[in-house]
């Protein structure tokens, strides 16, 4: 490695060429950067007393195994954004000052001569600055001064459009070109035979612009590779998957897709800021290693084409897209690692098209099921990150089904019963997919979908808490409970183009007015125009109607006992022959059955979906998995806790770190509760398992 000081004009005319591998990420730089660099250039060049303005390093290959004849360009690995960027900046200079000439050197002719232009090449020989695929086409047009190409790159456009803007704006160019003249980088040069280009690129992302997951990736895969096996891997799979992507998308999802395919592939969650390291080990594994490079980005490059058309709605099949669609406007993210393997059995004409839209749809229905009915959403990820163990690809749907029926505790599908239940009583209003769940209720089973852009939700009785007479009456002595209670339900809830219009009017008025419910074309206004009074009895009786038919548009998994005991674990087909009356220390009369009762109400109580187990030696308390399990003694009740001993909050030191010592029970923690006087303090410990299990709530996607 050869490091030196260098202008970085003088560094561009006496360089001839320099190249940005494919390897290298696309420009990326947006207008806050180029600004920040603008005003950084302008105040240089306006003191006296600023020598000079460093921007940062150059790294470039110098030489490698791959020398011809004919001289080869310089393959930039870092400092691309900075030089493309003053490129940009020089270009636009230079149609501004034409043949003038403000300070020497700084004519039109001069500035592409010397910096952007060799005068005497031909092809793409001619530039001294060549970037990859679109950002190449579209600067070549730019220092041609053509038309920019149908495809052409944002960034490059927008940032050029910028500088044109900016440089109109000045008075006088002299300080421009000043600091211009002041830029200053460190030029270092990479003999590939003695450096590790790998190891230096990497070392990159600490510095400017940070480097995507996706950037990393595409550096790791291509960049050991020979030359022709390199533009052949990126032409055939790696470039038409940034153009099935598009530029935005592949700047703002392709890290997600690859986290995705990882989770999919490796049946394992990587952190969002780790993707990279885990495509590494990914790819380490010894059947990856053996199947090769070019069959591991083959794979990556079909389930990206899956990808983009579940995400990015680029699915041609119209019995697909509309429920992709409905998943993307629930936000089902976390689902997609689940729903690439479905896609690739699909493709593979495995999986038929009406199985699959089931799936699909099964899918949506477990989300919003579990949102409607409150179910802290930590779970999800890894639901759909291990589905696939039990799917049976002789018979996938009802695999899946299985799957969904039989998850438990706060896993689970919410069914017909509960989902029904809740769905009338939930706040509607404030929920984060509104005008999903009433666009989904509007266009079941509808051949022509109607398009809800032009109506507004709608309380049919009004939000306002000071109603009016005529409202108190309809709905009675009781009608601020009847306010507060039934508000913002389904059965209070629809869409209407009048929303404005309707204000506080009496329900008669809003039926019968021009464009009322009487006149209504919306499913969801259906009844209303016969209806002569709303009031409690009748927003409840309209919820349940609705209720009944979100049943159907969020559809429920169905089979029969005798086939989903074929895929019920064995553990669960065997009945347990333990009830508390198995534990002699907690039999009818004995010492510890109060205080064990005492202790149970409270668990239980945590959550609904908290269940009991009574094993041999324990009784177990369960989430989605142990959280506490008891061991009945003749002293006390000894509790497990299934949790790390170091995160434990126990301000009393009642606990006892039981790491790696046999005993009954889950967990790293025992404390001993011996006495009401304990329960308080223990439920405050077992708290804390159940609570790190749960997540909180939080979402884990």
């Amino acid at each position: 490695m050869l490091a030196v000081q260098a202008q970085l004009l003088a560094f561009l005319k006496k360089s001839q060429q320099f190249a940005i591998p494919i390897y290298q990420r696309t420009y990326s730089w947006t207008e806050s950067e180029c600004q920040q660099l603008w005003d950084d250039i302008v105040r240089a060049g306006a003191d006296a007393n600023i020598n000079a303005h460093f921007v940062g390093s150059v790294v470039y290959i110098e030489k490698g195994p791959y020398q011809v004849s004919e001289p080869e360009p310089l393959l930039v690995i870092d400092g691309q954004q900075r030089m493309t960027t003053v490129c940009l900046l020089l270009e636009a200079l230079a149609r501004h000052v034409g043949e003038n000439e403000p300070v020497a050197g700084f004519s039109a002719t001069k500035i592409r001569a010397y910096y952007l232009l060799n005068e005497h090449e031909e092809g793409e020989q001619a530039f001294k600055l060549i970037l990859t695929q679109t950002d190449k086409e579209t600067l070549i047009a730019l220092l041609r001064q053509k038309e920019p190409p149908e495809e052409c790159s944002i960034r490059i456009s927008e940032n050029f459009e910028n500088f044109e803007n900016w440089i109109s704006k000045l008075d006088d160019v002299t300080a421009l070109c000043r600091g211009l003249e002041k830029i200053l980088i460190v030029d270092v040069a990479l003999d590939r035979e003695r450096d590790n280009p790998q190891l230096i690129f990497e070392s990159m992302n600490s510095t400017g612009r940070e480097l995507s997951q996706a950037d990393l990736i595409r550096n790791f895969i291509l960049m050991g590779l020979p030359r022709v096996h390199q533009t052949n891997l990126y032409n055939d799979h790696w470039r038409p998957m940034e153009v099935e992507f598009g530029q935005e998308a592949y700047s703002s999802q392709f890290d997600a897709f690859v986290r995705h395919y990882l989770t999919f592939r490796s049946g394992e969650i990587p952190r969002q800021d780790a993707v990279y390291e885990a495509f590494k080990a990914y790819s380490r594994r010894p059947e990856i290693e053996t199947a090769g490079v070019d069959a591991l980005v083959a794979d990556l490059r079909k389930y990206a084409k899956y990808y983009c058309s579940m995400a990015l709605g680029k699915e041609k099949q119209k019995l697909l897209a509309i429920p992709f669609q409905d998943l993307r406007e629930l936000k089902v993210d976390v689902a997609y690692p689940f729903l690439l393997e479905l896609y690739g059995y699909y493709a593979e004409e495995t999986f038929m098209l009406d199985d699959f839209v089931e799936a699909v749809r099964l899918v949506e229905s477990y989300v919003f099921r579990r949102a409607v009915c409150a179910i802290p959403t930590n779970s999800l990820n890894k639901t759909f990150a291990t589905v696939t163990r039990s799917l049976r690809i002789e018979n996938l749907l009802e695999s899946i089904r299985a799957y969904f029926l039989l998850l438990p505790s706060y896993r689970r599908f919410p069914l017909d019963d509960e989902f029904q239940r809740e769905i009338t009583v939930r706040d509607l209003y404030n929920f984060r997919s509104r005008s999903y769940w009433l666009r989904r209720l509007e266009n079941f089973q509808h051949k022509e979908l109607i398009s809800l852009d032009d109506y507004t939700i709608e309380h049919i009785m009004p939000q306002k808490e000071d109603l009016t007479e005529e409202w108190r009456e309809a709905l009675g002595p009781e009608w601020k409970r009847i306010h507060e209670s039934r508000l913002h339900t389904l059965g209070n809830l629809t869409l209407t183009r009048y929303n404005s219009e309707y204000g506080k009017k009496s329900f008669v008025e809003k039926r019968d007015m021009k464009g009322g419910f009487r006149q209504s074309p919306l499913r969801l206004n259906e009844g209303l125009g016969q209806l002569e009074t709303w009031d409690e009895a009748t927003i409840d009786e309209r919820a349940i109607r609705l209720a009944l038919l979100a049943t159907s548009v969020w559809i429920s998994p169905v089979l029969s006992e005798e086939t989903l005991d074929i895929y019920r674990p064995k553990d669960q087909k065997l009945e347990t022959a333990y009830s508390v009356n198995s534990y002699a220390h907690l039999a009818a009369g004995a010492t510890q059955r109060e205080l064990w009762e005492m202790l149970r109400k409270e668990v239980l109580s945590l959550d609904p979906c908290v269940t009991e187990e009574f094993l041999k030696f324990y009784i177990a308390y369960k989430a989605e998995t142990n959280f506490v399990d008891v061991v009945p003694q003749a002293s006390r009740l000894r509790l497990s806790l299934n949790m790390p001993f170091h995160d434990l909050y126990d301000p009393k030191g009642l606990a006892k770190d039981v790491t790696n010592i046999g005993r009954w029970g889950n967990g790293d923690v025992h404390i001993g509760v011996s006495s009401v006087e304990d329960l308080s303090y223990a439920m405050g410990l077992i708290r804390q398992s159940f609570e790190r299990q749960m997540g909180n709530g939080q979402d884990d996607s």
